[in-house]
């Protein structure tokens, strides 16, 4: 401001000084009319397709240092959108459960998914919605970011370095899809799911995702069944056998279902696995049929 205000009081000097002198070819006596327009501020949105050393939960700019994915790193940005409508019209970034949030989230689940060629949650795969800053926000970024990382096992999820990008990742024979297991138990919970070879001693297999209802994780927790249930149907369409009344003569359901805040921001992926307790499984249930898989 105080440019503008010594160039215009320089300028009114001078005009006063040329009065009655005349004026040279050329010159308008308005020394201002010419000046170009300030150019309007430019609010800061991150690259998709660019990877990150550390993770982020809020995109402050100071900590925005992309990389080449090629480089070591721990985090990709697979997607970067823009949030519009309600979600948008708050006077601080969405908050946890929130319109917003849920609107991110399912655009992030909707993009990262199509990148990596499975759901997400098929695989040792991480997903985080990163959004501006409250100071960023209240300036009028409504960006959102779509962060991928690999994680250590589907009970860990601890982020290593890693090169390359994840695009593609849950194609093909992936090693990071989630396939065979071997439980460890104490007593009748599930300690830990170690990751196997299809092919050596197993009892346990992935067979997919279910999306659960909108309900609240409140409902959700008390009905068990149904998501038992709902697995027992994955692990028939998986295995090519009957999903009648003998299914849970067949095998025993195993399932992973999200945490409590990624529930409340819409996160509805339950992660579901077929388990045998009589029997060493050393191959694959995947349209194993009932020979495979005998009622027992």
């Amino acid at each position: 401001m105080r440019r503008w205000l010594a160039a215009f009081a320089g300028g009114t000097a001078l005009a006063l000084a040329l009065a009655g002198c005349g004026v040279p070819a050329g010159v308008d006596r308005d020394l201002i009319d010419d000046w170009p327009a300030p150019v309007a501020a430019q609010q800061f949105v991150p690259a998709a397709d660019v990877c990150h050393q550390t993770s982020q939960q809020v995109g402050f700019l100071s900590g925005y240092n992309p990389t080449a994915c090629t480089e070591s790193h721990r985090v990709e940005t697979v997607h970067v959108g823009t949030l519009t409508g309600p979600g948008a019209e708050r006077d601080k970034p969405p908050q946890l459960g929130s319109v917003g949030m849920r609107t991110a989230q399912a655009a992030c689940d909707k993009e990262v998914n199509k990148a990596l060629g499975a759901d997400w949650r098929s695989g040792r795969l991480g997903l985080t919605v990163v959004l501006p800053s409250p100071q960023a926000w209240a300036g009028g970024a409504r960006w959102y970011r779509c962060d991928v990382a690999e994680i250590a096992s589907i009970d860990d999820t601890a982020v290593d370095l890693r090169t390359g990008s994840l695009r593609g990742a849950l194609t093909g024979a992936s090693p990071l899809a989630y396939r065979c297991f071997e439980p460890k138990l104490i007593k009748d919970d599930i300690d830990e799911m170690v990751s196997v070879s299809c092919t050596a001693k197993h009892h346990a297999e992935f067979v997919g995702v279910w999306q659960a209802p909108d309900i609240s994780y409140d409902e959700f927790s008390r009905t068990i069944k149904r998501t038992h249930r709902a697995c027992q149907t994955m692990i028939a369409k998986y295995a090519k056998v009957p999903d009648n009344s003998q299914l849970e003569f067949r095998a025993g359901t195993i399932y992973y279902q999200p945490y409590e805040d990624e529930w409340k921001n819409g996160n509805r992926g339950v992660q579901c696995f077929l388990w045998i307790s009589d029997r060493n499984l050393t191959r694959s249930m995947k349209n194993a049929g009932t020979k495979g898989l005998p009622v027992t």
